[in-house]
């Protein structure tokens, strides 16, 4: 059996691109519907950042003292009881994963699709999902060279493209990124709680490496630093994108569009420019469809390791690598594409990652009441301000998306009720149980 790991790099690669995807490129559309102040706009994506680096730091802590692979799964399952991290792992690998996977590659097929109108955004998405999943399905060493390379590609694209639009817009807009009057009143309202939701989605992905802990060198060593420089590079490329989308691009024409880095690129280059960026933009998308498939299977495998009803789903190839789940989230992402529309999805997948990250983090607080004498290789940067403030922004956020957004969120709630059901009928089909 192989006992490759990925490297500290890799990791961090997993996370930049996980987080920098489909929401970054898509999301601006959504959130100038109700909000047209480039200053609240900003600050949108600051709060965001900052809700995801205290998340990172607490998944730090939590990582270290639990290293084994399967993120909020085992998190839950150590902290509450197996059914709590069942259930979890259940939301991750239907929506947490397989749906963000979808999306960015539907975003990648309308990208490619808006230059190349021949070819059908649908498809092209399936067809990328499909030869990932076979690539990563083979080694380590395949999935980390081809995420790094993806990764890297993504960065340069992210930078020349806010270099070449900054330097070469003819005339800016008029847009403020100072606050004005009625910025606060936006600050404090339901629209602002709403488009934090779609900003959360954005950063969703800076706890991925947490999934891969079983497979990292030395990972109560790594995880800690691993998190904090991956989501502190995303959160910085995500200011300058939103900056420069809107400084080059009328808001009118991004109002409720997903293309927003096509329509930003077609205002400073024009027509066959904007193609150009098109494409590569496209391109950028497939790091993030790629670093999800590494990431989603493996809480599939724990699941399989843990209940024989899914042992098919723990089976690992000679190379160690978990293939079948690879095999079954791709499929299950592929249903997502060819059955979903894009906000609904989005939508429904962020209140439900939000549930589940907000659980894990509030374990923090539960494990250092109740488990005091657990070694703490790391421990929570901040404590108790840094988890209090993730928990504080994304709850506050959740409650908002249920009044804003009931038939999105019964959804989700619903999702977690199956996965309640599942586990009584796989706890008493499985020979395996866990011991409280």
């Amino acid at each position: 059996m192989s006992t490759e790991k990925f490297s500290k790099n890799t990791a961090i690669a997993v996370i930049v691109a996980n987080m920098i995807g489909t929401g970054v490129f898509t999301s601006l559309g959504f959130q100038l519907l109700d909000i047209q102040s480039g200053f609240v706009i900003l600050l949108l994506w600051l709060v965001g950042g900052i809700t995801a680096l205290c998340g990172a730091l607490s998944y730090a802590e939590l990582g270290a003292m639990y290293p084994r692979s399967g993120g909020e799964y085992n998190f839950l399952n150590e902290i509450y009881h197996p059914l709590a991290g069942f259930v979890s792992g259940w939301v991750s690998a239907t929506i947490g994963f397989a749906a963000p996977t979808a999306l960015a590659a539907i975003t990648f097929g309308k990208y490619f699709s808006s230059v190349f109108p021949q070819f059908s955004s649908s498809w092209l998405a399936c067809g990328l999902i499909i030869v990932l999943t076979l690539v990563h399905a083979t080694t380590r060493k395949n999935s980390g060279q081809l995420q790094s390379l993806f990764t890297l590609l993504k960065l340069i694209l992210i930078i020349v493209f806010c270099i070449l639009c900054f330097a070469m817009v003819d005339t800016p807009q008029d847009i403020n990124f100072l606050p004005i009057k009625g910025d606060k009143e936006l600050i404090f309202s339901g629209a602002f709680a709403v488009s934090l939701i779609y900003v959360n989605y954005a950063f969703s992905g800076w706890n991925a490496a947490t999934y891969l802990s079983n497979e990292l060198e030395e990972p109560t060593k790594n995880l800690p630093l691993i998190l904090a420089i991956g989501t502190c590079v995303v959160l910085l490329l995500y200011l300058a994108l939103n900056f420069i989308f809107l400084y080059v691009a009328p808001i009118d024409n991004l109002k409720g569009q997903v293309e927003v880095g096509y329509i930003a690129a077609q205002s400073v280059f024009g027509p066959a420019g904007a193609a150009i960026m098109g494409v590569s933009l496209s391109l950028l998308l497939i790091s993030t469809v790629s670093a999800m498939i590494i990431a989603a299977p493996r809480v599939l495998q724990m699941i399989g390791e843990d209940f024989s009803v899914f042992k098919f789903l723990g089976k690992t190839n000679k190379n160690s690598i978990p293939a079948n789940a690879i095999y079954t989230q791709g499929a299950i992402s592929l249903v997502f594409i060819l059955t979903g529309t894009f906000e609904s999805i989005l939508i429904y997948s962020g209140f439900t990652m939000g549930l589940n990250t907000f659980l894990a983090v509030l374990g923090l607080f539960i494990l250092r009441i109740k488990k005091p004498e657990l070694a703490r290789p790391y421990k929570t940067w901040g404590y108790p301000l840094t988890p209090i403030i993730f928990l504080s922004l994304t709850g506050w956020t959740l409650v908002y998306l249920l009044i804003d957004k009931p038939k999105e969120s019964m959804l989700g709630l619903l999702t977690v009720a199956i996965g309640v059901v599942v586990y009584f009928v796989s706890e008493k089909m499985s020979l395996k149980k866990y011991a409280k």
